[in-house]
């Protein structure tokens, strides 16, 4: 029983990511953008909550530090990190303005603001990406489930086709791999910044 089980898990992933590969041109485009915003000047902000912040922490690591090749560091920031910060603006505020008050501060015009939720409904993640918008920035939205309604309001909407959270996640990482890799390439391949 436990064999199939597994097989039949096995099997809805790949089928979520052969799915998503109808993506490649929203993937694509966001490439471009992250490449034309290090090449600007200008820095990558990403949010999540739950999983999706440990993605959005790992897709900033990427940057900061290597993916596969050594290269220059390359300005990124996760807003879920600072524990001093997300607790005091839950506290003062809401849990609901942990990011906008965070974009509010950092965010300038060009910057890109990439919100990851598997639902697209995160309210937190909705007010980021808001604010960020105000604040000029180009966003960009890690999303499953048909989106919410983070889909309408970002700049580029990559929406995993699936509603389950495990295999929109696993198709997020992939998607977050592929981004870096190439990304990586263009600055190790045209070094100069």
């Amino acid at each position: 029983m436990s064999e199939n089980r597994i097989s039949q898990i096995f099997n809805d992933s790949i089928d979520t990511l052969t799915e998503s590969k109808l993506l490649e041109k929203s993937i694509q485009k966001t490439i471009e953008s992250i490449i034309s915003c290090f090449e600007n000047g200008n820095k990558l902000i990403v949010f999540g909550n739950g999983g999706s912040a440990a993605d959005s922490q790992h897709f900033a690591a990427e940057f900061v530090g290597r993916f596969l090749s050594e290269r220059l560091s390359l300005p990124s920031i996760s807003l879920t990190t600072d524990t001093s910060i997300l607790t005091a603006l839950g506290n003062d505020y809401s849990f609901e303005n942990i990011f906008s008050r965070q974009c509010e501060s950092i965010v300038k015009q060009n910057d890109i603001v990439f919100g990851i939720s598997t639902t697209g409904k995160s309210v937190n993640v909705i007010n980021g990406i808001n604010t960020a918008k105000n604040q000029g920035a180009i966003t960009i939205g890690l999303l499953g489930s048909g989106g919410g309604k983070l889909n309408e309001i970002v700049d580029i909407p990559i929406t995993i086709p699936s509603n389950s959270t495990p295999r929109i996640q696993e198709s997020h990482r992939v998607i977050l791999h592929i981004i870096c890799e190439i990304v990586e390439e263009h600055f190790v391949n045209n070094k100069p910044l």
